[in-house]
């Protein structure tokens, strides 16, 4: 199994380096960090008295991944999760935040262990997440991956800028239905053409 440093420089290598993509709502970010995390955390990694993007250029590729072991995998009690999803909310809670763990309760009481839809690991999301697993021992982890999909598909019906990053130019799975996917055993990746059917609306 894993360790969750190495989960984490996974994660560090899927997000590449410095981008500052206007249509990405979360602004100038390096190795998956934005500026608002370091801001958050007041990491000056210039020591210049500022938290600017001069300070998002700097990160290392090791700063990052200790960023999200403590306050990405640590601090919202990852851990504390069935081991067979810890990757995937993982992984997710860096591309998304709070919603990482929203999507993971809101899928734990569709199978009837209800948890509040409030994206903080506690107690009652915690055995919820527990019982579900043992509910669906070997299927867990590829239906939140699969509610994970769900989500970004989501997110590009509704806001046209996101689209890009669920479909390429030449119409194929994007970088969010890849990395998904990632999480997902392949008996349920969508086949290229159920993709293009999936995204035929957005035109």
């Amino acid at each position: 199994m894993k360790t969750v440093e190495q989960i984490a420089a996974e994660i560090v290598a899927r997000e590449g380096g410095y981008v500052n993509d206007p249509d990405d709502p979360g602004g100038a970010t390096n190795f998956g960090v934005t500026l608002a995390t370091l801001q958050r955390l007041g990491i000056d990694k210039t020591g210049d008295g500022r938290l600017d993007v001069a300070d998002i250029r700097a990160l290392s590729r090791t700063d990052a991944e200790r960023i999200f072991v403590e306050h990405y995998f640590r601090r919202p009690r990852l851990a504390e999760l069935p081991v067979s999803v810890q990757a995937s909310v993982f992984d997710m809670y860096v591309n998304a935040g709070a919603n990482a763990v929203k999507i993971l309760q809101r899928l734990v009481t569709r199978m009837g262990f209800a948890a509040a839809d409030d994206g903080a690991v506690g107690p009652r999301t915690i055995q919820a997440a527990g019982r579900a697993e043992a509910a669906a021992p070997g299927h867990f982890a590829d239906a939140y991956g699969i509610a994970r999909r769900n989500y970004y598909y989501a997110l590009g019906d509704g806001r046209p800028a996101s689209r890009k990053y669920a479909r390429t130019q030449s119409g194929a799975k994007g970088g969010w239905i890849l990395r998904a996917e990632a999480f997902i055993s392949p008996r349920y990746h969508l086949s290229a053409a159920e993709h293009r059917a999936r995204v035929v609306a957005w035109g």
